[in-house]
């Protein structure tokens, strides 16, 4: 159960939000850390809740379907009273319906109208999502938002291959929310509540077809979901591609519901798609690209720029990753140390690499958030 409530629209169509949770409330547009594993990956919970300049921290993490399916199991999370509280995190979250995870298994699934029959990447088991049980699963977990079931079709495909798959998406999406109004009572929280329940979010498919995606669009609003994501993106296209499906997209989504783009992406670009109109953005380049070295800093002129730490060039560098960055690795660490970290192999890299990473990316948020609210 959401509320949306829109401050004002800038005239590029970026607008100040909030979106208000059973676990919180979220200002908009927000970039979502992900926690695939229930664990945003080498940054404990305690930390992402004091992240940022102005110290507010992570407002709402993603928690990945499939994985939790997998380890440690869906009803074990609802024993323990949902994803919230077995990972201590109080703040709102998220949980995707699996769909792209079965998407990568390319080699280790089968397609059927009914659903996907897919093999473990843990242990080659046998496994079947189908829209009804997606939902199961998600109900499970108790995420504030969740998603409905879809297929992502891969890249490049044909309009016929793209249009047939987009077919799929909306019947799952119909079988989606029907299971989901008669089962989201069984929310693991749901009386802690109040009789609040979660919020099923549809997703928009078409590839890389506008008027696949209009007619995604309007399919989906006629079933009247409370928010929207734009899903089938980032997955090899080029990025002004990416934009330019996005805006086709938005222009047919409901200018009163959140509107979210799924695994997208470098801290510019999260940026541009926020002034474009997208409220919500995740993706796990943040910590991934931390694991390997690579930060996020900007350049005198603000421009966003990528440091590679693993160069030989900061061997002997006393400077922070980002002078202007306050996060709490910038303010006590300097280049050659981080360095010294990621050569050596020693797992604190990845940690304090992951922080100042998200750190930037929630920085980028909070500027364009108090920027937006100035224009509208």
């Amino acid at each position: 159960m959401l509320k949306f409530e829109v401050d004002g629209t800038a005239e590029g169509g970026g607008r100040r939000a909030r979106l208000l949770l059973p676990h919180g409330a979220v200002e908009t547009p927000v970039f979502m850390p992900v926690g695939t594993a229930a664990s945003v990956k080498a940054v404990e919970q305690g930390v992402l809740e004091t992240l940022g300049a102005d110290a507010a921290g992570a407002q709402i993490i993603l928690a990945n379907t499939y994985h939790l399916y997998l380890r440690p199991g869906h009803e074990l999370v609802r024993r323990m009273g949902g994803v919230h509280r077995f990972m201590s995190w109080n703040r709102p979250m998220l949980t995707d319906s699996g769909g792209f995870q079965v998407f990568s298994l390319s080699k280790l699934r089968k397609i059927t109208p009914d659903g996907v029959e897919f093999r473990s990447h843990l242990d080659g088991s046998k496994h079947f999502f189908s829209p009804e049980h997606s939902m199961d699963v998600q109900i499970a977990l108790g995420a504030d938002v969740m998603m409905a079931f879809d297929e992502c079709v891969e890249t490049p495909a044909t309009w016929e291959r793209t249009r047939e798959s987009m077919g799929l998406t909306h019947a799952w999406a119909q079988r989606s929310h029907d299971h989901f109004q008669a089962h989201k009572h069984e929310v693991p929280w749901f009386e802690t509540f109040g009789g609040q329940t979660q919020s099923l979010f549809g997703i928009v498919q078409g590839g890389m077809y506008a008027d696949l995606r209009k007619e995604s669009a309007e399919r989906l609003v006629e079933m009247d979901f409370p928010g929207y994501a734009i899903g089938g993106l980032a997955v090899g296209e080029p990025r002004e591609v990416t934009r330019e499906m996005i805006a086709r997209t938005l222009e047919h989504l409901p200018k009163d519901k959140p509107r979210y783009v799924m695994g997208v992406g470098y801290p510019d670009e999260i940026e541009e798609y926020a002034r474009m109109g997208v409220d919500m953005m995740d993706c796990v380049l943040p910590t991934r690209a931390g694991r390997h070295g690579l930060l996020f800093i900007r350049d005198e002129a603000g421009k966003v720029q990528r440091l590679n730490i693993k160069k030989l060039e900061f061997a002997e560098d006393q400077g922070p990753i980002d002078p202007g960055c306050t996060c709490p690795v910038c303010r006590r660490y300097s280049r050659a140390y981080l360095r010294h970290l990621y050569a050596s192999g020693e797992p604190l890299s990845a940690v304090l690499n992951s922080i100042h990473n998200l750190a930037f990316y929630l920085d980028t948020m909070s500027r364009v958030r108090t920027e937006l609210a100035s224009a509208v």
